[in-house]
């Protein structure tokens, strides 16, 4: 089994004591990729380090809405020379994000444009956090046709999912799925085509069944795609497999 865990935090606190550890298990675990997305410009530099010291690791590097109030031209700068590294894959996390409200509306706003107007010079697709946000999110990624890239730890309908997918975009799901109350999650997912499905974990958070309440791994993304195999009827073999290939024809990684 040849799993791809599309969005990671391993540079979280919550891995501090076993980080190299953990990566060390991923062969064993039936780990091919992850990716580590990055919620600020610091952990930007961290992700692009730690890609560059582990093979089955990837970055996506950028500003989260959480952190838009830093998205500034030194912060562009940042981001556009960490690009240049081999294993940083896409400009993400990056989004809106209207249910902590961290940062204001319009800081946010301004942040997510410009940073995918940044991913569309550079070429790479974008990984987009939206919460509690989907009108003004399809708006904003409606301005820039050609702009490619998934939406994370999708929560939205089955009918925006239907909109993203004929705009191009991919369509990740994570824990919540295997959740007692994903019927919204599971319809969404039934609604988008295999060829634009993604899994992910976002670990340490959204710890699948039957596991919640531990902290989060990438090796847990098997409990969501045992979810998607059922939710898909199919075996868990051919989910995982188009799931791989999905990522990999994504972020570009032969």
């Amino acid at each position: 089994m040849k799993l791809f865990d599309t969005h990671v935090h391993l540079l979280s606190e919550h891995f501090d004591e076993d980080r190299e550890t953990l990566i060390g298990r991923f062969t064993e675990q039936g780990i091919e990729y992850v990716v580590e997305n990055a919620p600020d410009i610091g952990d930007s530099i961290r992700a692009a380090a730690l890609a560059k010291e582990h093979h089955s690791v990837y970055a996506a590097v950028g500003v989260h809405p959480h952190s838009a109030s830093e998205w500034d031209e030194p912060a562009k700068f940042v981001l556009r020379s960490l690009s240049k590294e081999e294993k940083v894959v896409a400009i993400g996390e990056i989004g809106l994000d209207y249910h902590y409200d961290f940062s204001p509306r319009e800081t946010q706003k301004r942040a997510f444009s410009e940073q995918i107007e940044l991913a569309m010079e550079l070429d790479l697709p974008i990984v987009v956090h939206s919460r509690e946000a989907t009108l003004d999110t399809l708006t904003i990624l409606k301005q820039y046709p050609g702009v490619r890239g998934e939406l994370h730890c999708f929560s939205g309908s089955a009918e925006t999912a239907e909109e993203l997918v004929k705009m191009g975009f991919y369509i990740a799901f994570g824990g919540a799925l295997t959740f007692k109350n994903a019927r919204k999650t599971i319809e969404a997912a039934q609604a988008v085509p295999m060829e634009r499905l993604l899994i992910e974990t976002d670990c340490p958070y959204m710890t699948p069944v039957p596991l919640r309440g531990k902290r989060n791994e990438p090796a847990y993304v098997r409990y969501v795609a045992e979810k998607m195999a059922e939710v898909k009827e199919l075996p868990v073999e051919e989910v995982v497999r188009i799931t791989l290939e999905n990522g990999k024809r994504l972020f570009g990684i032969k």
